[in-house]
């Protein structure tokens, strides 16, 4: 089983369109795939389900071993694709590892699922926590979504400080562009030199554009919804190359 996770420490930059295509696109190469929401915002869920949202379930019967996490899942939202939705509740997420668990507890909540998954994605919350830290831990690899911006370029860059005082695993990071405006000169200039201003190359650059808005309206992911847009064959970009970080290497 492999984990990888979608993070930024800003939000609204499109990290959850980006987890939840990257999970129907591996659903459908036939991994048998897993996303969990664990921002409180709930945003996956109407990605998947449009008006009539996935309803999560709260988290304390599962933390205090009490019920298994099998319970939390909704099988086959697609075919191959599970989900756990959030619940308001997960805003004390962080807090209620640490009291229950302690360090280890998110790989140790993932751990049964191991013998029927293929591909855990997480969708986290843009915070800096413990629960941040655990993922970050746990993950093989983490998703990164960059606007071409000096502010989100800076956000990046902290970041990577953070992984590394924590000593977390740098390597672990990978940036690709989001929301990309390419009729603004500062946009352009950035994705030219990606490797330059990021520190290595980004996977993708998918665009600001109204398609990827139309996810929430519709409820479905962009593949089912617009897979000839250029922002679905950008997500295909990102897909190729994670399936490269995690398989071919």
């Amino acid at each position: 089983m492999r984990i990888i996770a979608f993070y930024s420490p800003k939000g609204g930059v499109g990290k959850t369109a980006a987890a939840v295509n990257t999970a129907y696109l591996a659903s459908r190469d036939n991994l048998r795939t897993l996303l969990w929401d664990l921002d409180p915002q709930g945003a996956s869920s109407f990605y998947l389900a449009g008006a009539e949202p996935v309803k999560g379930r709260k988290l304390s019967k599962l933390l205090e071993g009490k019920s298994p996490i099998a319970r939390f899942i909704h099988e086959d939202v697609y075919p191959n694709l599970d989900f756990i939705p959030a619940h308001s509740s997960f805003r004390n997420f962080d807090i209620k590892l640490e009291q229950e668990h302690g360090g280890s507890a998110l790989k140790d909540l993932l751990a049964p699922l191991s013998e029927d998954t293929s591909l855990v994605i997480l969708d986290c919350p843009p915070t800096l926590s413990r629960l941040t830290e655990q993922v970050l831990d746990v993950a093989d690899m983490v998703y990164v979504p960059v606007v071409p911006t000096w502010l989100s370029l800076n956000s990046w860059d902290q970041l990577k400080q953070f992984v590394k005082d924590k000593k977390l695993g740098v390597k672990k990071l990978r940036p690709f562009f989001s929301m990309v405006d390419r009729r603004k000169n500062l946009h352009r200039d950035v994705l030219a030199r990606d490797a330059e201003k990021l520190g290595l190359p980004a996977l993708a650059a998918v665009p600001y554009a109204s398609a990827v808005e139309r996810m929430g309206e519709e409820g479905q992911p962009l593949e089912v919804l617009a897979p000839g847009s250029l922002a679905a064959g950008e997500f295909r970009k990102l897909w190729s190359g994670i399936k490269t970080d995690l398989w071919s290497r």
